[in-house]
């Protein structure tokens, strides 16, 4: 059979966008990692499903198995099924490919191929701090939480946690009370609540943020998921703040994800000699920055997303990639400086006719400026 398949496959098929991206979810063997090596071989994921055996075998690391189930994929009903059952439920699928999936999320090294989403996930979610800690939180504990979060939502931050009992509880909740926007990562499908005692909650967070998850509608919220789940988290913080955990707390493993994902790591210190401090202290002592304050968190944060910001901006300034040769040459001359048109006639070796052509095109664009005595330069 695979021999035969080996020359022979296919065209792509005729299945609905996010069908398609589901399809991946199923594959038996094909993790998150796996999925990374695929979306880093061909520039659409899913064309891997119409792909040849011997396509597929060319790419360094992708298990036997793995290439086996891309091949030999015929469960088109149920993930036909499931996309119609995400739209009656009133949740989205965002896959991987989508201009909207999350950007620090597509950064790690195992993001999911696709999201289930209840509610709306904005650009402005980008700029997001993770605050989580334990189940059993204190009085303190709920203070401190609240008044982080309270400050990271009147700043614009977008607060991230995981809707469990405590502090993570209390963060959606201050989060939405000062008018900002949260985010809820699920250890289960989207269309439940769980805790179930947070429903109330898991609405208020849909209107006004969103609800993800990785996990298939009606997924049951069992205790092997939340590992996985604690990563996206993380993924989608610039940092994450631990208020109150104790030595085995989950908050100790989103928070060792965080490392390994290149995010800040912070603790807030508590009672000497509580169980729900110890968490946290051996942060610290392991190097997370102490916090006391929101402005411990800001000194980290800021100048990250300053770098960011400047990094898109610079991303915004580039010019697509089907950009003529011509155009890119003459955009590039104009990057180091601003010439008067002679001198970039001069430098290009163009015509003045196709000098002045590009220069209007790239200036409505938006890409140059004209400026006083028949100069350009590139647009800040």
């Amino acid at each position: 059979m695979r021999n035969f398949l080996e020359g022979c496959r296919l065209s792509r098929p005729d299945h609905s966008e996010h069908a398609l991206w589901l399809a991946l979810t199923r594959i038996k063997g094909l993790g998150c990692i796996s999925f990374k090596k695929l979306a880093s071989h061909f520039a659409d994921p899913t064309r891997s499903l119409s792909a040849t055996a011997a396509e597929l075998s060319a790419i360094e690391g992708l298990d036997r198995n793995v290439v086996d189930g891309l091949l030999t994929f015929a469960q088109w009903d149920e993930v036909e099924q499931e996309v119609q059952r995400a739209e009656r439920a009133g949740v989205k699928i965002i896959p991987f490919g989508s201009r909207i999936y999350p950007a620090r999320l597509r950064s790690i090294a195992d993001p999911p191929p696709c999201l289930y989403v209840k509610g709306e996930i904005r650009r402005e979610d980008d700029k997001a701090v993770a605050v989580i800690g334990t189940r059993s939180a204190s009085h303190y504990g709920r203070r401190v939480a609240r008044d982080l979060c309270r400050g990271l939502a009147s700043l614009g931050f977008t607060v991230v946690s995981g809707m469990a009992r405590g502090i993570d509880g209390v963060a959606h909740d201050e989060a939405l009370n000062a008018g900002g926007r949260t985010i809820a990562v699920l250890g289960s499908g989207v269309d439940r609540a769980y805790p179930p005692e947070h429903q109330k909650l898991y609405h208020r967070i849909s209107e006004n943020g969103a609800v993800i998850s990785e996990l298939p509608l009606g997924a049951p919220p069992l205790a092997f998921n939340f590992p996985a789940r604690n990563r996206l988290i993380s993924g989608l913080s610039a940092g994450v703040v631990v208020v109150e955990a104790t030595e085995k707390s989950g908050s100790l493993i989103t928070a060792a994800i965080a490392l390994e994902q290149g995010r800040e790591v912070f603790a807030v210190p508590g009672e000497v000699g509580s169980s729900r401090s110890r968490g946290g202290h051996r942060l610290i002592r392991q190097g997370a920055k102490l916090v006391e304050s929101l402005n411990d968190i800001l000194e980290e944060i800021a100048p990250q997303l300053v770098a960011r910001d400047r990094q898109a901006a610079a991303l915004a300034r580039t010019l697509p990639v089907d950009a003529q040769p011509e155009t890119r040459k003459i955009f590039d001359l104009l990057q180091e400086r601003s010439l008067h048109i002679d001198e970039v006639i001069e430098a290009s070796g163009f015509s003045t006719s196709r000098v002045s052509q590009i220069l209007l095109e790239l200036e409505l664009q938006g890409f140059l400026k004209q400026l006083p005595g028949n100069r350009y330069s590139a647009q800040c």
